[in-house]
């Protein structure tokens, strides 16, 4: 019988918590029985491994940034939606660190399949179809917002930019600016 109180979704959401304090890669199935003072042979009832808990801790952190990404965009077209969509995920790395690590695990292909990173790419091709842009120019283009807003905020929250001026917001702005620029002057093949 399950320990009262403790569900698999009480545990995934503890080890998002867990994830933003300590970081995704700290998340275990003994540290979670550790904050709830319990015996780690008590939560494979509600989670396999750390393995199925970090997939579910995934799952969660994809769920919240494509609900905040649908929400953000919203009535929005062209350069507001780009803006909208790149601060979801901006905002999101900076209020839960742990969980937009979550978000890049490798999931295996049936879960990646029911996950909400489809909704992802939906929502990216949907700001893409404001710039006009056919088939494979609209996937190169999702690649590219996907590496440029990843690799911003990787680097910004690792301390990258706080170094220097200008301020990163200043840089990200202008960013923006570049990737409006070039969406809608694509180049042809």
């Amino acid at each position: 019988m399950a320990r009262a109180g403790l569900s698999t979704a009480r545990l995934v959401q503890a080890g998002a918590e867990l994830a933003d304090e300590v970081g995704f890669d700290q998340v275990t199935v003994s540290a979670l029985a550790r904050r709830f003072d319990v015996k780690v042979a008590s939560l494979y009832s509600h989670v396999k491994n750390s393995h199925d808990l970090k997939t579910r801790i995934a799952l969660l952190a994809l769920e919240e940034l494509a609900d905040r990404g649908a929400a953000a965009l919203a009535g929005r077209a062209g350069r507001d939606a780009l803006t909208a969509l790149a601060n979801v995920y901006r905002d999101y790395a900076r209020e839960h660190p742990g969980r937009y690590a979550a978000a890049q695990f490798r999931l295996d292909p049936q879960a990646a399949a029911a996950s909400a990173g489809a909704r992802h790419s939906q929502m990216t091709r949907a700001i893409l179809r404001g710039y006009d842009l056919a088939e494979p120019d609209q996937t190169h283009a999702v690649r590219l917002l996907g590496s440029v807003f990843r690799g911003y905020v990787d680097l910004e929250s690792s301390g990258g930019f706080s170094h220097s001026a200008p301020d990163s917001q200043e840089t990200w702005s202008r960013i923006l600016d570049a990737l409006d620029a070039l969406l809608r002057n694509w180049p042809a093949p």
